[in-house]
């Protein structure tokens, strides 16, 4: 009994707090909790008739056309090297952007640095693959012209699949750099500015002072952020490898990842059970990855650990 009462004067005492959380907590059970439910039809015949509930189980039918192809391991270790490289640069770039924003000295240059850096990841890849196109396209494309113009042979990119694994990275470091600087900018504001100050006044210079004081107390955010990036990393960006890569063959050798795969699946079959058989078994690999991410990091340092 005195536990629902400490419970019910929590609840009054901070009720301003939990009206505000309402929404984030109301969205994400709407979208992410209920939606759950629908795991079932990765084990059902799906007939659109008959409704998921009415729809006949099928066991583990539906997992069969990823496990029968002799392209899943590919594609796991395609998606998996992708997110790995797309996590590692971004981290880097993230953090190198994020406090360079905050050492710039002129409020002036330091609103238009980030408007400039915020910008890409509001273009879709619609117009990303259109930049592409405008650059290293055969017929019309910056590069082409100027080495023709130069008196050398064209280049084909979309029939050379050795530079797209750089070039995709590089794109996607490019639209996610400056949006996810934002965490990073906001957890360098909230450092304690008298201990820069002190470091300062001891004689440190910009140098020391970044690698001694700032990059240490960005460490359980770049930690915390890390482990939220891996909780997806057999998830592709679906968007960027689809406007990309496409289907063309050539870059499908190097481009090809499960989101891809699966999606060329679903196209050709219609079958609603094996397109929520691929996402269950995605989400499956992502929640031991997490798991074992999670692990480590507890290990290494408990208060640094999400659970």
């Amino acid at each position: 009994m005195r536990v629902i009462k400490n419970f019910a004067k929590k609840v009054r005492k901070n009720k301003i707090l939990l009206l505000m959380l309402l929404p984030a907590v109301v969205y994400v059970i709407i979208f992410s909790y209920i939606p759950m439910g629908g795991i079932i039809v990765a084990f059902k015949r799906f007939s659109f008739t008959k409704g998921f509930l009415g729809s006949p189980w099928c066991g583990l039918e539906n997992f069969r056309f990823l496990f029968i192809s002799d392209k899943l391991w590919t594609l796991m270790r395609n998606t998996l090297l992708y997110n790995i490289a797309f996590i590692t640069v971004g981290i880097i770039l993230e953090v190198g952007f994020a406090i360079i924003v905050n050492e710039l000295g002129s409020k002036w240059f330091k609103k238009v640095f980030q408007s400039f850096m915020f910008l890409p990841f509001f273009i879709s890849w619609v117009v990303v693959i259109a930049i592409v196109d405008a650059i290293f396209g055969y017929d019309s494309g910056i590069i082409n012209n100027l080495l023709q113009n130069l008196g050398m042979e064209r280049f084909n990119i979309y029939v050379n699949a050795a530079p797209w694994p750089f070039l995709l990275v590089f794109f996607k470091a490019w639209k996610q750099t400056g949006y996810g600087s934002i965490v990073y900018l906001a957890a360098i504001t909230g450092m304690d500015q008298e201990i820069v100050d002190a470091a300062e006044i001891d004689g440190a210079n910009i140098w020391q002072r970044i690698r001694y004081i700032t990059i240490p107390s960005l460490k359980p955010t770049i930690i915390i952020m890390t482990l939220l990036a891996v909780g997806n990393i057999f998830r592709g960006d679906f968007g960027m490898f689809y406007q990309l890569i496409g289907n063309n063959s050539v870059l499908l050798e190097v481009g090809d990842i499960l989101d891809l795969y699966i999606y060329r699946a679903m196209v050709s079959s219609s079958n609603l059970g094996m397109a929520s058989a691929a996402g269950f078994y995605q989400s499956i690999l992502c929640f031991f990855t997490i798991l074992v991410a999670n692990w480590m990091v507890r290990k290494y340092d408990p208060e640094y650990s999400l659970f």
